[in-house]
């Protein structure tokens, strides 16, 4: 792949009114809404495979958390808006533990946070600190969980869960990414579990058109991708 196809994107792009900047940890910076958007966190995964006899490292939740937390560090926003799944499902309160839930309080302190509901977290008690809604309005772009195709102005959002496979000196490489077209921002998961959906997939054709980007999260900076070069699982 030529340097050219690898293009760092430290960059900043206008969503309708809405400054975003892709960060290489999967969160978004606004700033000029001083505000860090996640998505997908999926905490308490590995527990609630582990429940079902599939049993995986039980370290997702915290090393979720320190993902978050460094994205936090480097921004230092004034708001956090988490975009659903944010929890794996119903229980997953429950089962964060209180190092886990220390490390969140500590996350939140100072700052609004704002959990957006998701279908595997439709709701977040109280006890999780913060607010929470379907939904969120920006300068006129709708955050919310799941993508509209319906969605005729801008959005953000995530639940794919996005990730770019491309053919890097001779062999296949597969990262999350950040798709972004004209009116639209999918994003990443975050969660150390999450997993991804290959780009090449059918359910994202409705949402990003012919024009859009891709953005794969590397290890300390992210590379803008022409999707030409995108290759199916």
């Amino acid at each position: 792949m030529a340097a050219s196809d690898r293009v760092p994107t430290e960059a900043v792009f206008l969503l309708g009114r809405l400054v975003v900047v892709p960060d290489h940890s999967g969160a978004l910076w606004l700033p000029d809404e001083r505000t860090l958007v996640v998505a997908d966190l999926h905490l308490e995964k590995g527990s609630s495979y582990a429940r079902r006899g599939v049993f995986l490292p039980p370290y997702d939740s915290a090393a979720t958390l320190a993902a978050l937390a460094a994205a936090i560090a480097r921004h230092a926003p004034t708001r956090v808006i988490a975009l659903g799944d944010s929890f794996h499902d119903r229980d997953a309160e429950i089962r964060l533990d209180e190092d886990n839930r220390a490390t969140l309080k500590r996350l939140q302190a100072g700052r609004d946070w704002l959990w957006v509901t998701g279908n595997h977290d439709p709701q977040i008690s109280a006890a999780m600190g913060g607010d929470s809604a379907a939904t969120v309005d920006l300068r006129g772009v709708t955050l919310r969980h799941e993508p509209d195709a319906c969605e005729t102005g801008f959005e953000i959002a995530g639940h794919l869960h996005p990730a770019a496979k491309i053919r890097m000196r001779g062999r296949a490489l597969r990262r999350r990414c950040f798709a972004l077209s004209a009116r639209r921002c999918v994003m990443p998961a975050m969660g150390a579990y999450a997993g991804g959906l290959n780009l090449r997939d059918a359910a994202f054709g409705p949402l990003l058109g012919a024009g859009y980007s891709a953005h794969l999260l590397g290890d300390a900076r992210l590379f803008r991708i022409d999707p030409r070069l995108l290759l199916p699982d």
